[in-house]
């Protein structure tokens, strides 16, 4: 029999106490193993509340893991120290991310993003920053969609 376990857990910084202990201690496994694995895969996002899906086979005690990642406006208001987005995203700014930043950003979301080129998902990041009011490499991100349509930039999505 399979037994999954979904948890919210701090980026980094799981522990065996709760959530994840008293969900796993029942089912003989090696709670501190799982937790450092756990751990290990969420450390990239230190300071934020991580989904992490654990599946055990309860004969095995084999077990797999997946990290979910938080939504693209958290990884940007985490990169920039942000408590929050602006109010009005046209006029008022309230940062600036530079082009390297957005693709770790877009890295990071990799998974579960929908563009599969580097540039796609590039740019679902610009879309979020101009709902945000967030600038990059200092310009309206609706300036940065039009250079990368005329080729700027390209130097980024080579792999």
């Amino acid at each position: 029999m399979v037994e999954k376990i979904e948890a919210l857990v701090d980026g980094g910084k799981a522990t065996p106490g709760p959530p994840l202990g008293p969900a796993l201690g029942p089912l003989g496994v090696n709670v501190v193993e799982i937790v450092q694995a756990v751990n290990e895969r969420t450390k990239a996002f230190a300071g934020m509340k991580v989904p992490v899906k654990i599946t055990i086979d309860e004969k095995t005690k084999k077990y797999e893991i997946k990290v979910g990642t938080p939504p693209i406006s958290a990884l940007i208001k985490k990169e920039l120290s942000l408590e929050k987005g602006s109010g009005s995203a046209k006029s008022t700014k309230v940062g600036n991310l530079t082009p390297e930043q957005v693709v770790k950003i877009a890295d990071m979301k990799k998974e579960s993003m929908l563009g599969k080129s580097k540039k796609e998902r590039f740019l679902e990041v610009v879309g979020t920053c101009t709902s945000m009011g967030i600038n990059i490499d200092g310009k309206d991100p609706r300036k940065i969609r039009k250079e990368i349509g005329e080729g700027s930039y390209e130097g980024l999505f080579v792999t």
